[in-house]
């Protein structure tokens, strides 16, 4: 072996050495970088008081994600009015002074009327898990994006949580007839404003947290919030005693989680894919939850509560849909939109609804069979 050749090997050699130091020394930076960082936090808020079910269903969602990111997301949920009012959601969101929210859209009603119909209104016969079908796989998803878009909202939505058809709202006495309801002065949200005006009440739309004190109050004559378990715990009970059930004024409503768009994009692909399967688990898991909770409440409020309810009469569902029709054909000729969107859930309800009407049985005889007069479920 010649000179130039030992001296050629031991440069060689160096230069490998070297290598191996400085990847030695990037696999031990690797962690210790990745450690000083931590989890990743979000500050989201929700729209509903800290003591509402909806705000369980917002904590609920961050455990979801919490757990499945094995920590390395962290979401916290503030309640409403902790950093803005809840009508003021979306702006917070969009701008980044919150990393995102949950309430619903029908709250940005003001920004574009046609938010109003992810839920405000008789969903053309659809009920709330159809209209989140239509959401999710007739194109509801991509009109969404594209609405926020055109009001200039840095948001990432996701649309969840069905909720059963609400009652028509809370009274100082039965409802009787249309005319009963002329001059009252009511609360309510979204185009259902429209509606209710359209009818004859004088509407003021309240966030959930308010609306009891403006009845004890008496700035409000009667209103509507949404089910069993929420209005007992914001003391619809203390000041009426009589609830009307069923409406179509918010017969498919479901519930938004937001993400400010910059927070969203900037997470890593596999948490995105946590989030969106966090929100369809979260969506099942609401929907069990509801049908518990919501019907120990509805029999709660009857024995200790004294609450009375009572059906809607026909005549005012019926009443709601020809003023319905009327307040979006005024929309829909205004607002090119708000067509596009009409007209997309419209297509999608004529299918899944003739398909429901043919094929799912009415429970209403297996009911009356078991738990009716006869009571053949006391003889099992």
């Amino acid at each position: 072996m010649t000179d130039s050749d030992t001296a050629a090997r031991k440069q060689s050699r160096r230069k490998f050495l070297q290598a191996g130091a400085v990847a030695a020394a990037a696999g031990v930076a690797a962690p210790a970088v990745a450690q000083t960082a931590g989890p990743a936090t979000m500050r989201f808020q929700s729209t509903w008081p800290s003591k509402d079910i909806f705000h369980e269903y917002a904590l609920d969602f961050a455990k979801k994600v919490n757990d499945m990111t094995g920590g390395d997301l962290r979401i916290e949920v503030l309640p409403a009015g902790a950093v803005v009012p809840a009508f003021g959601l979306l702006d917070a969101v969009s701008s980044g002074t919150l990393d995102g929210g949950h309430g619903v859209a029908v709250y940005h009603y003001g920004k574009q009327p046609a938010l109003a119909l992810w839920g405000s209104g008789p969903g053309f016969a659809m009920d709330a898990n159809m209209l989140l079908a239509w959401h999710k796989y007739g194109g509801g998803k991509d009109l969404l994006e594209k609405l926020y878009k055109s009001i200039g909202a840095n948001v990432q939505s996701f649309l969840y949580g069905p909720m059963p058809t609400q009652p028509l709202g809370w009274f100082k006495k039965p409802v009787a007839r249309a005319e009963d309801l002329k001059g009252l002065k009511f609360r309510t949200v979204g185009i259902s404003i429209d509606v209710f005006t359209g009818m004859g009440l004088a509407v003021n739309a309240l966030p959930g947290g308010e609306i009891v004190s403006a009845m004890d109050r008496g700035l409000l004559d009667a209103a509507e919030f949404n089910n069993a378990s929420s209005d007992r715990v914001l003391g619809f009970p203390d000041v009426a005693k009589t609830c009307m059930l069923q409406s179509y004024h918010q017969n498919a409503e479901q519930f938004e989680i937001l993400f400010n768009k910059g927070k969203y994009d900037g997470l890593p692909e596999r948490m995105r894919a946590i989030i969106a399967n966090a929100v369809e688990a979260a969506s099942q898991d609401m929907s069990w939850k509801a049908i518990d909770r919501y019907s120990k409440d509805y029999i709660e409020m009857q024995q200790k509560d004294g609450v009375r309810f009572y059906k809607t009469p026909d005549a005012i569902l019926r009443q709601q849909l020809e003023v319905y029709d009327t307040v979006v054909q005024k929309y829909a000729s205004q607002n090119p939109m708000f067509k596009e969107i009409m007209q997309s859930q419209i297509a999608y309800a004529e299918r899944v609804t003739r398909w429901e009407q043919d094929t799912v049985v009415n429970r209403r005889m297996a009911f009356d069979h078991y738990f009716g007069q006869n009571a053949a479920a006391k003889k099992l």
